[in-house]
């Protein structure tokens, strides 16, 4: 890692860089490793406010490690018969899976460190949900994206898929699955701090304890980014400036004055999951099984029983549970959702909450449910679990995205969206899942309104070789996908690496 600088009492650090990344996570990595390749002459500072990178969001234990591809998250289909938008997850993730074995093959990263095989399954139980899984099956099926899509209704088929899943029932309940084998589990962890090295090899540097308060434009156009570290004040000049703050984003856009995000709100949402790491226990499963939310829940809390790969160890994991705070960072402070409060988007706030009446009402429910509760959700996915082989841990902070609409004053968006001032001179991203999985796509979107100068001159033919499906107008068809399936599985070696069995 880059030399971190820590300012002595009293004194204060004056920097320049040509591109200032706020925040030590998937996002600002990433963006940080397309600079470095793309542009190695020029100077990358990250400013990181932790003692870490990647502690938060993008820590391992604080997401469900899943290489977002549509195959298994029915919280974006709603409408069985409409797979829009699970077919534009799945190319994202290719396009995130392209830049990764670009590196890879580069020398620059290592796959072993981040991302493993893992079938993506769906269960659900009774007749509706199996109407309504038979019927989404059916419409993805006639996507090439999702070639390879298993359906099945029969029990004994599902145990050889889930064993976990299947030990212990009576037989006489109605269930259905989908699988994919083609799925994956990835520690954004690990691949932050491999993406963050591709920075620091070109001479970028990470400045850990530096927490960022102030953004001013100064009058020769430079962003001045200001803040403290441990004893000391620093200031920070840019040219260009990317917010990858996670949950204090706003606030810091907020700061800079940026109008493009008047009006814009968040609301703090936290999760907690059961982990086992009994390795008799981890052995038997050997996929993501995602499941329907309850009614009124949020996107990000369908349930899921995962099998994951942290430090080459497996584990499993249940959840999420909701968990309330009004910190936007699991390491931040209560009042920090106040801060982002202001008279434009009070009212945008209150009604996004009156329209989302069972969202709270479930919110609630979650937060008075007893242990044993909780436990007994993890024990319809898994019904012989012990809850002695089981600990419930704190994940990540979200800040759950409010945006206004004309017509419904204020909306609570799904994932998340970049915001880019007029002269592309400074940028955010606010929102949440599944900014992980898609963060290439994102950043590749950067790039070309941040930089639009570079981007014509040099960098997109570098990227059409690195990432040949961003191209808008890409034909996603059955060959299209296939080539990118198999080139990206064999750099990444999904196929031929032992996966800790």
């Amino acid at each position: 890692m880059g030399k971190v600088l820590n300012a002595g009492p009293g004194s204060c650090e004056e920097l320049d860089a040509d591109v200032v990344l706020i925040g030590g996570g998937i996002m600002s990595a990433t963006l940080g490793s397309m600079l470095a390749v793309l542009q190695p002459d020029w100077r990358i500072i990250v400013l990181e406010r932790a003692t870490g990178l990647a502690t938060e969001s993008s820590g391992p234990w604080n997401n469900a490690g899943t290489g977002h591809s549509g195959f298994c998250e029915l919280n974006y289909m709603p409408d069985p018969a409409d797979g829009r938008k699970a077919s534009t997850v799945a190319q994202q993730f290719h396009l995130s899976r392209q830049w990764w074995a670009h590196l890879v093959h580069k020398g620059l990263l290592s796959p072993d460190a981040f991302i493993h095989a893992t079938p993506h399954m769906d269960v659900v139980f009774g007749r509706r949900d199996i109407a309504y899984l038979r019927q989404r099956f059916e419409t993805l099926t006639t996507d090439p994206l999702f070639d390879g899509m298993a359906y099945t209704e029969d029990p004994a088929t599902i145990s050889e898929w889930a064993p976990l899943v299947m030990e212990g029932r009576t037989g006489d309940e109605p269930m259905a699955a989908t699988r994919h084998p083609g799925g994956t589990d990835v520690d954004f962890g690990a691949l932050t701090e491999g993406l963050t090295r591709i920075v620091t090899d070109a001479g970028g540097q990470i400045l850990l304890e530096h927490e960022v308060r102030s953004l001013r434009r100064s009058p020769d156009g430079a962003w001045v980014v200001g803040g403290r570290t441990r004893g000391g004040r620093f200031e920070v000049r840019g040219r260009r400036v990317f917010v990858g703050a996670g949950g204090m984003a706003l606030r810091l856009l907020q700061r800079a004055r940026l109008p493009e995000i008047r009006g814009y709100a968040v609301l703090p949402v936290g999760a907690a999951f059961f982990r086992c790491s009994a390795p008799d226990v981890v052995a038997r499963h050997e996929a993501k099984v995602y499941g329907q939310a309850a009614i009124g829940a949020p996107p990000m809390s369908v349930p899921h029983l995962d099998r994951r790969f942290v430090d080459g160890t497996g584990h499993l994991m249940f959840g999420p549970y909701a968990t309330f705070s009004t910190k936007l960072l699991k390491e931040g402070r209560l009042t920090d959702f106040f801060t982002t409060l202001r008279w434009h988007n009070l009212h945008v706030i209150a009604a996004a909450l009156i329209q989302n009446l069972s969202l709270m009402r479930y919110l609630l429910g979650e937060l008075a449910a007893r242990p044993r509760k909780k436990f007994a959700k993890l024990q319809r996915f898994y019904p012989r679990a012990d809850i002695r082989q089981w600990e419930l841990i704190p994940a990540g902070q979200r800040a759950q995205l409010v945006t206004p609409d004309h017509r419904r004053i204020g909306v609570l968006q799904q994932g998340t969206e970049l915001v880019v001032a007029d002269d592309g001179t400074i940028a955010g991203l606010l929102g949440a899942s599944p900014g992980a999985s898609t963060a290439v796509p994102i950043m590749l979107d950067l790039l070309q309104r941040c930089f639009p100068v570079q981007w014509q001159a040099s960098w997109s033919a570098v990227v059409n070789e690195a990432v040949p499906g961003h191209e808008p107008d890409m034909d996603w068809g059955a060959r299209t996908v296939t080539e990118s399936a198999t080139t990206t599985a064999s750099a990444l070696q999904l196929e031929t690496r032992n996966h800790g069995r």
